[in-house]
């Protein structure tokens, strides 16, 4: 089995249901790319990307506001697909996104005739690409609650608690400017709460991280 075909058997739970050419149609059209940390994989301002599948690293998917500011809408690991970069794929979907490499990673990118063409003729590749979709828009909403609805410290906790729940580690290894990236905020306003915390003996600051130290106090503020 070669890498491509190992990349789209773990992360496309249709592929099993192609028959041999559809196959071969994908092996065909999907290439390899080792990302940079930092490189930019797909911007508002290009053609359709296609489908993307981390192989290894992290991507982040986020949002640009008028003045400059980075919204972050989800962030993709290992086999996890990336369809919002082929929305023009998918009927009546206009969703303007970047995609930022956030370490060195290495992802495997299906352009987008080959998945308009596979989704047309085969009913599952459809309903994976839609039910992607939801799954990410559901996402995008729940970020989007956060920062109409929430308070910045309260968004801080759930940001802190979702990603010691990820690494399985209480040490977080992220500076402040990237946690207010990471949650659509201010650099200064996440410095702020993160300095209450600290003094109220919640977190630990250590340069270039956090260590949380009381979970149950978090866990009451969301």
């Amino acid at each position: 089995m070669t890498d491509i075909e190992r990349a789209v058997t773990n992360s496309l739970t249709f592929y099993e249901k192609l028959n041999d050419s559809q196959k071969r149609t994908i092996a065909d059209n999907a290439i390899l790319k080792r990302l940079k940390q930092g490189y930019n994989v797909h911007s508002s301002s290009e053609e359709c990307t296609g489908l993307i599948i981390v192989r290894s690293g992290e991507l982040r998917v986020y949002m640009l506001s008028e003045d400059g500011r980075e919204i972050t809408l989800y962030r993709l690991f290992e086999n996890d697909v990336c369809v919002l970069s082929a929305s023009c794929v998918l009927d009546s979907i206009t969703f303007d996104v970047f995609i930022d490499a956030e370490e060195d990673s290495e992802v495997l990118i299906v352009n987008s005739k080959t998945v308009n063409e596979i989704a047309n003729e085969n009913i599952y590749a459809k309903c994976f690409m839609l039910k992607q979709a939801t799954e990410r828009f559901s996402e995008v909403m729940w970020v989007m609650q956060q920062i109409l609805f929430f308070k910045a410290d309260r968004r801080v906790a759930i940001f802190l608690i979702d990603e010691m729940n990820k690494t399985k580690s209480t040490v977080l290894n992220l500076t402040h400017d990237k946690i207010a990236k990471y949650i659509g905020s201010a650099r200064e306003v996440v410095s702020r709460i993160l300095k209450y915390f600290e003094r109220d003996k919640i977190v630990k600051l250590q340069r270039g991280g956090v260590e949380i130290l009381d979970k149950a106090a978090l866990m009451k503020m969301i």
